[in-house]
C-alpha cells in the first residue's frame, strides 16, 4: 500500500484563485492520476540511476568507461519539471552522444517495472480531497495515460475505489512516460461522450501540458497543478484557467474559495 505525504502548510495556500471554474452538484471533475493523485519523483529518479548504471555496465563490459557523474534528485527533478528531454539530462550527466540511445532505451524498459512501483507515494491531503469532492455532490472521474490495472490497485488499497465515478487508463503501460496530449485528448473526449456532461460542468484537472492541451482543445476549464512532473512557469505558459499547489487546495478553492478552510 502507497504511504500518503505529510501535508506542508505553506502548500495549501492558491498559487492563482482568479478566474476559477465552477461545479455544481451533479458536475464532474476530470483529473489526471500521476501528479495529482500520485507522487513519482522517487520512481523516476531511481529509473534515471539505475539508467545510469547499466549504462555505465555495459560500456565497461567493452572496455570503456563512460564518464557519469550522476544528478542529485533535486537538481534532476527540476530538469523533469522544466521539461528538459532525458538525452539533454543524460549528456548533463556525463554521457557521450553514442552512449545515449543506450541508457533512453534503458529508462523506457525500467520505469514501470513493478520493484519500482512501490516507490510512488500518495500526494498528500488525497484523501481529504476526495471525500470534500463527494460530499460535494461532484462526481470524480480519472483519465490518465497510465494503466488502468495499476490506477485501479492502487486506489483499491488507498480504499479510494468507490469513490471514483470513472477510470479511463491505457492498456500499454509506456504510454504515461511518454505523456503524449493526442492520447490524453482521445481520452477525455471519451470520458465526457461517456458522462454526457457539457464543458461547462466540468473540468480537467492535471500536472503536465497534456491534461491543459487536452481540456483546451475540447472547451473544458482546466486547472494545473504544480506537485507533479512540471514546473509553475512551465505550466502558466500553456494559459490554464486557475493553477494551485495540489488537489486538495484545488478542491477547496472551487468549491469554498474565501471560507478559509483548515486542512486536516
Amino acid at each position: 500500500m502507497l504511504r500518503e505525504s505529510v501535508l506542508n502548510p505553506a502548500q495549501v495556500r492558491p498559487v492563482d484563485s482568479l478566474r476559477l471554474p465552477f461545479l455544481d452538484p451533479g458536475g464532474v471533475l476530470f483529473c489526471d492520476f500521476d501528479g495529482p493523485f500520485v507522487d513519482v519523483s522517487d520512481r523516476y529518479y531511481s529509473t534515471y540511476k539505475l539508467g545510469l548504471a547499466a549504462t555505465k555496465a555495459f560500456y565497461q563490459s567493452q572496455e570503456i568507461t563512460p564518464s557519469i557523474c550522476p544528478l542529485s534528485k533535486s537538481q534532476f527533478w527540476q530538469l523533469k519539471q522544466n521539461r528538459t528531454a532525458d538525452a539533454a539530462i543524460a549528456r548533463w550527466s556525463g554521457l557521450e552522444k553514442e552512449q545515449i540511445p543506450f541508457f533512453l532505451g534503458q529508462v523506457q524498459q525500467i520505469v514501470n517495472q513493478p520493484t519500482l512501483l512501490h516507490q510512488d507515494s500518495l500526494q498528500a491531503g488525497l484523501h481529504r480531497a476526495v471525500h470534500l469532492l463527494k460530499r460535494y455532490g461532484v462526481s470524480l472521474v480519472i483519465v490518465t495515460l497510465r494503466h488502468s490495472v495499476q490506477v485501479k490497485q492502487i486506489l483499491r488499497e488507498a480504499n479510494l475505489e468507490p469513490l471514483i465515478s470513472g477510470i479511463y487508463g491505457t492498456s500499454d503501460v509506456d504510454m504515461a512516460y511518454l505523456n503524449h496530449s493526442e492520447h490524453k485528448t482521445a481520452l477525455l473526449e471519451q470520458a465526457i461522450a461517456d458522462q454526457n456532461i457539457q464543458p461547462h460542468q466540468t473540468c480537467m484537472v492535471g500536472d503536465t501540458e497534456a491534461d491543459l492541451l487536452a481540456g483546451q482543445a475540447l472547451g473544458v476549464p482546466t486547472v494545473a497543478l504544480t506537485c507533479g512532473i512540471r514546473s509553475q512557469s512551465y505550466l502558466q505558459s500553456f494559459h490554464p484557467t486557475c493553477l494551485h499547489p495540489n488537489l486538495l487546495t484545488a478542491i477547496e478553492q472551487l468549491f469554498c474559495p474565501y471560507a478559509g478552510w483548515q486542512t486536516a
